[in-house]
């Protein structure tokens, strides 16, 4: 689906399945809908920096990927112009659950932020990370 309206879930599944980093990471979709996506992330050792966390790479691209993702629930096609992200702490635990919102989606410009949470065994979730995205419509 493409133009001014939104995808829907279905959409947003096929469109993680088709971006070869998603998959070769495991991202999975667990939400896209109005405006907010979530996607979750098994715990990996392949994708630790030298201290055994999360690599800060891994970091960017899931909370960038929900900030996509939740754009593209109101905008249809968009790519990234600016991106930011605090990490608050090191990321470990059995798996990461990125959360993303969309702010504003303008006819220019589209603003989104997401949050990344660490899951440990128990279930519990903590922040590691934030992150704001600023994209553009591909389709207008």
């Amino acid at each position: 689906m493409t133009g001014s309206s939104g995808m829907s879930f279905q959409d947003v599944v096929a469109l993680n399945s088709s971006a070869r980093l998603n998959r070769l990471a495991g991202f999975e979709v667990t939400a896209a809908a109005s405006g907010t996506a979530e996607i979750v992330m098994q715990w990996s050792d392949d994708l630790t920096q030298y201290e055994g966390h999360l690599h800060a790479g891994m970091i960017a691209a899931l909370l960038d990927t929900a900030c996509g993702f939740a754009a593209v629930t109101k905008a249809g096609n968009v790519t990234a112009s600016h991106f930011s992200m605090n990490c608050l702490r090191p990321a470990v635990g059995r798996r990461f659950v990125a959360k993303g919102i969309t702010v504003r989606a303008g006819r220019k410009q589209i603003f989104a932020k997401a949050e990344l949470f660490s899951e440990n065994e128990q279930g519990d979730r903590t922040l590691v990370a934030t992150g704001d995205t600023l994209m553009v419509p591909l389709d207008r």
